[in-house]
């Protein structure tokens, strides 16, 4: 069964960390790409990061560069999602991904996980 849970998420001051996981089921992971995507509210769903998980090329877009760092862990199967210095605009839901292709749409990324609530207070 092809699964993504996503955990970590929580309610932190501007300026604060968090720290979020996705557990991915060996068939979602292995030769894959694993992206975090966030929505908004009336906000169209963004990637913000991803990472190959045979060659581990990363990806990181403008707005998180320098703050949040993507991360994996080929034994447990697992990505996660180191995010600091965090500000307002950085509420959103955070949803973990899984594709073959790698880009930055929605479309290419067939599994998704259920989502976990960040909420960052200014």
């Amino acid at each position: 069964q092809v699964q993504l849970v996503e955990s970590g998420g929580g309610s932190v001051e501007a300026g604060g960390s968090l720290r979020l996981s996705c557990a991915a089921s060996p068939d979602a992971y292995v030769n894959n790409y694993l992206a975090w995507f966030r929505q908004a509210p009336v906000k169209e769903r963004e990637v913000i990061a991803r990472v190959g998980t045979s060659n581990g090329v990363t990806y990181y877009t403008d707005s998180v560069k320098g703050r949040f760092t993507i991360s994996k862990d080929d034994i447990k199967t697992t990505v996660y999602l180191q995010m600091n210095s965090l500000k307002a605009e950085d509420t959103a839901m955070y949803y973990c991904a899984a594709g073959e292709f790698g880009g930055s749409s929605p479309r290419l990324y067939n599994y998704w996980g259920q989502g976990t609530q960040v909420t960052v207070s200014s």
